[in-house]
């Protein structure tokens, strides 16, 4: 069963949104550069009100070590997201379980990458565009994922409802992110688009071969 994060929440509608549609997981931007950018304060209120058994995923680029671990004394994290240029020996410094986000483009060995993150729970695959660390809208070559990652891949980059179902078909990941493919504005989500994205998936899970 292919899993589902809804990432850049902002709102505590939204919470409710991604959570009553069925959701795993959902993600807080702590970037300030960040059209999605939530304070601690305003982060820990939205995590407070999600309920049991969805995970709560804190996105991070480059972070100093006195902001996350700032974060983590105000905000209840599952689960730490990087998104920049961190080591492996950074990101498992917090005693939280994390994801490396790699963003993909001809010429980078994501055997290498998730060799050189072994000890993450999985590996964010996302767009590469200059200049941004993620959110774009934009997608990327799906067939320059290698099938043999010893990793969970969790897909992001340019989903939405109308590709998200080839998407899981063709690259079988454990889990499909989505941010900007379920906004009304940047920020702001839309509970039907969440619904259609999340019944895609879904739909094409109980059509694909076990």
């Amino acid at each position: 069963m292919t899993r589902i994060k809804i990432c850049g929440i902002t709102l505590e509608q939204d919470v409710l949104a991604v959570t009553s549609s069925g959701a795993d997981a959902l993600g807080l931007v702590f970037y300030e550069k960040s059209p999605r950018h939530v304070a601690p304060q305003q982060a820990a209120q939205l995590a407070h009100s999600v309920p049991p058994f969805v995970t709560v995923v804190g996105l991070f680029v480059n972070p100093s070590v006195d902001y996350v671990r700032e974060v983590l004394a105000k905000v209840p994290l599952d689960v730490l997201q990087f998104h920049g240029e961190e080591t492996p020996e950074f990101c498992r410094q917090f005693g939280r379980a994390y994801l490396k986000a790699i963003r993909v483009r001809a010429g980078v060995d994501l055997v290498q990458c998730a060799s050189r993150y072994a000890g993450a729970q999985g590996l964010l695959l996302d767009a590469f565009v200059e200049g941004t660390q993620g959110g774009t809208g934009e997608s990327f070559d799906w067939s320059l994922i290698p099938h043999d990652l010893p990793l969970p891949v969790i897909l992001s980059g340019g989903l939405h409802a109308g590709n998200v179902a080839e998407a899981v078909r063709q690259v079988r990941p454990y889990a499909v992110d989505v941010s900007s493919g379920v906004e009304a504005a940047k920020g702001i989500k839309d509970a039907a688009k969440i619904a259609a994205f999340i019944n895609e998936v879904k739909n094409v899970d109980l059509q694909l071969p076990r």
